[in-house]
């Protein structure tokens, strides 16, 4: 399956408005829902100022994609994983009398025969309205989220969400906008990648990319390979393949001032790793930035521990320890590729950037708009 790609101008979408159109009142909450190949995560927040504060949150692994490479399909038992957290999530939803939300699903449904019906099934069994937004959207809410992290000094940046079945990559060009306004015109790309900025100085979407290879996905391409490390060069080498297309890879060595953002459980996961946390904390991980000597040596711990070794780190998790690899071994590809020696960790991807999109739309962020 070919990268899904911009083909023009025209190919960036314009924001999409939450589905629920009733006016915003003050200190109301909203809720967002990120529905992935491989979890379940939900934020419920109400707007504070320029930023929101999360009220309630979910995340737990349903394993939606498990399957479909063979099949096609989302599985009865998948669905049912599915089901059953998105029930969870309503019951929030009602406990807390949200009225404003957006629930979104992505490539496993995307790609799935029955993604459609299975988000009508959604409806008629939860009320929940979830929809399949494409990898465009997909790639811009990824971006606004992580716009808080980037540096006045950075004048091009490359966003990288590796998810469950997909991997987006936006690169950005801040040549024209002063350093002190670059995080805030990243911002302004909730209103759509082309749209008009009003006369102030414009983030520029430079060349984006879906690759439709994400920790679970990847992972299944390899699933036959026994040797350990064997399987980890392929999946790097099978990945450095998609990006051929890609603008900044085909051009070969970045430019100066390039700021790698990474968002992911993967980044997270290795920057807790890194950092040695017995007990995850957000605070720390968020925002950390991290070279690429201390990210190899982390996945070269993650080798040498070999499967075993890996299912039994409690850094790691239980949910994560099978899919860690295919993680790394996107994650060390893309350090390889733009050798910038430095990558940015966000501990935010989807969710927050649905959150920042609805209250930006409603008018209830001051100024700024930094989550």
């Amino acid at each position: 399956m070919a990268p899904r790609r911009p083909q023009g101008a025209g190919a960036f979408p314009k924001a999409v408005e939450p589905p629920v159109t009733l006016p915003a009142e003050s200190g109301e909450l909203y809720a967002a829902l990120d529905l992935g190949t491989n979890s379940c995560r939900m934020l419920i927040a109400r707007p504070s100022g320029s930023q929101f504060v999360v009220v309630d949150s979910f995340s737990k692994a349903v394993q939606l994609g498990l399957g479909l490479e063979a099949s096609g399909r989302l599985s009865r038992a998948s669905i049912g994983r599915a089901v059953q957290a998105l029930q969870i999530c309503r019951r929030k939803i009602e406990l807390h009398g949200v009225k404003r939300m957006r629930l979104v699903a992505t490539e496993a449904c995307r790609r799935a025969r029955n993604g459609r019906d299975f988000t009508r099934l959604v409806r008629r069994e939860t009320g929940l309205p979830l929809e399949i937004i494409d990898p465009e959207e997909e790639a811009r809410l990824a971006v606004i989220s992580c716009a808080p992290l980037v540096t006045p000094k950075s004048e091009q940046v490359l966003v990288v969400d590796i998810g469950g079945g997909s991997t987006e990559l936006v690169w950005i060009d801040l040549t024209e906008v002063p350093p002190p306004d670059r995080a805030r015109a990243i911002m302004r790309l909730s209103a759509g990648f082309n749209a008009d900025q009003g006369g102030q100085p414009a983030a520029r979407v430079v060349d984006w990319i879906s690759v439709p290879l994400g920790v679970a996905t990847l992972k299944d391409q390899f699933a036959d390979v026994e040797d350990d490390a064997a399987r980890f060069a392929l999946m790097s080498w099978y990945f450095e393949e998609k990006l051929a297309g890609f603008a900044p890879y085909a051009a070969g060595t970045p430019p100066e001032g390039v700021q790698i953002i990474g968002t992911s459980g993967t980044v997270t996961t290795v920057a807790a790793c890194h950092l040695g946390l017995k007990r995850y904390d957000r605070t720390r991980v968020d925002g950390l930035t991290m070279s690429t000597a201390q990210i190899d040596a982390v996945i070269r711990n993650y080798l040498a521990l070999g499967p075993d070794g890996r299912r039994a780190d409690p850094r790691i998790g239980r949910d994560r320890h099978t899919l860690i690899m295919s993680g790394a071994a996107i994650l060390q590809t893309l350090m390889r590729v733009w050798p910038t020696d430095r990558l940015s960790v966000a501990d935010r991807g989807l969710r927050e950037g649905l959150l920042y999109a609805q209250m930006a739309a409603d008018g209830v962020l001051s100024e700024g708009g930094m989550i």
